[in-house]
């Protein structure tokens, strides 16, 4: 494909602007992990996400439209990130139940709370959020959006 110089960025053009690839959203990510038994606890008895099985025993949890697939340490699946180590995510997870509530479950499932509640600012915009730690070690941000 030939472009002219009227049509082409500058060099000195914003990087979104010289862009070839427009990102939309976030399909998954992965988790590497030591036991696959005490994160399933975790993120779906606690957090209410959904088991998935797929593929060749593959293993994820899902919620919304996203999800988590996991790979347990030391048999993750080809391809896989180049240092692959449990307890490396820091992640920030909206969620529609109220901080309030998200602090109650977090209790009655004996899951420390690490910081908490505070406001911090989110993707989209202000957040009240809790961080706790998954199995593994990962940080997780459990977050209500604030109204603009």
């Amino acid at each position: 494909m030939t472009t002219t110089a009227a049509t082409e960025p500058s060099s000195d053009a914003p990087i979104a602007l010289r862009a070839a690839i427009s990102v939309e959203a976030i399909d998954h990510l992965v988790l590497t992990v030591r036991d696959l038994e005490a994160t399933l606890r975790f993120y779906c008895g606690v957090l209410g996400m959904r088991e998935e099985r797929f593929g060749d025993d593959r293993v994820a949890v899902a919620f919304g439209s996203q999800k988590l697939n996991l790979h347990v340490a030391g048999a993750e699946v080809d391809p896989h990130a180049g240092a692959a180590t449990p307890g490396s995510a820091d992640v920030c997870l909206l969620t529609r139940t109220p901080v309030e509530g998200v602090l109650r479950v977090l209790g009655e499932h004996d899951v420390a709370v690490e910081v908490g509640p505070v406001e911090r600012v989110g993707a989209t915009g202000g957040l009240l959020s809790v961080y706790v730690r998954d199995p593994d070690g990962n940080l997780v941000e459990l977050a209500n959006q604030l109204d603009a």
